[in-house]
């Protein structure tokens, strides 16, 4: 199985002498499912921002789906994140659009045509269970719901790798464990999935991969 992700010793430091991560070499293979956990500031958005070319190293390789990062240009960033997945905390979604337009703006940002977003759009909302819902306004929404509207849009335009940074944060436990259910059926359909979180018991109970960072450095995983 070859790697989606792979990190070769990889140190990234900040203006001022901060160090985030310190030596990190890592792997995530094709079709795997692995959490990232640590404590606050152990690294884990910036290893993420890494991955999604928000960030560069300041030394080592950052390889993903077979591209080393470094050749990949500033003008080439916009086309090399249409096949990332991106999830984050606070939803980042757009009030004044409907679900549906929300979950179809990287389609619309390709340039798909009218028929190819719909069809998308309305699997990627059946895939989370939120297809009745697709005319509503996400400030109607309750946060679980909010939270797969999210999914949905990060899903919609077939992510060979999803990236998601602490998704349950701001959710109960109960709808914690309905996100990682889903993320869980994503992953069995064929989608590399990494999530940072502190949630570790509910990582304990998923039963994938931890690798868990500590001041910058790679515990283990």
């Amino acid at each position: 199985m070859t790697d989606i992700v792979a990190f070769k010793n990889v140190i990234k430091r900040y203006p001022g002498g901060k160090i985030a991560l310190d030596g990190v070499s890592l792997h995530l293979e094709r079709g795997e499912m692995a959490f990232l956990t640590g404590h606050s500031g152990a690294g884990k958005s910036t290893l993420m921002k890494l991955i999604g070319l928000i960030e560069r190293p300041t030394r080592g390789q950052v390889v993903i789906n077979g591209t080393n990062l470094a050749a990949v240009k500033r003008r080439q960033i916009p086309r090399y994140r249409q096949r990332l997945g991106l999830i984050f905390q606070n939803y980042n979604l757009l009030f004044d659009r409907t679900v549906f337009d929300n979950v179809a703006l990287p389609l619309v940002i390709r340039g798909l045509g009218h028929a190819d977003i719909a069809r998308r759009v309305r699997a990627a909302l059946d895939t989370v269970g939120l297809l009745s819902l697709e005319r509503k306004f996400p400030i109607t929404l309750s946060g679980g719901e909010q939270q797969r509207v999210g999914i949905a849009r990060a899903v919609v335009d077939r992510p060979y790798l999803l990236l998601a940074d602490e998704p349950t944060g701001n959710l109960d436990p109960a709808l914690s464990a309905d996100i990682m259910r889903l993320f869980m059926r994503l992953n069995e359909a064929g989608t590399s999935i990494m999530i940072a979180t502190h949630a570790i018991d509910l990582v304990e109970r998923m039963g994938h991969r931890r690798i868990r960072l500590d001041h910058g450095h790679l515990e283990n995983g």
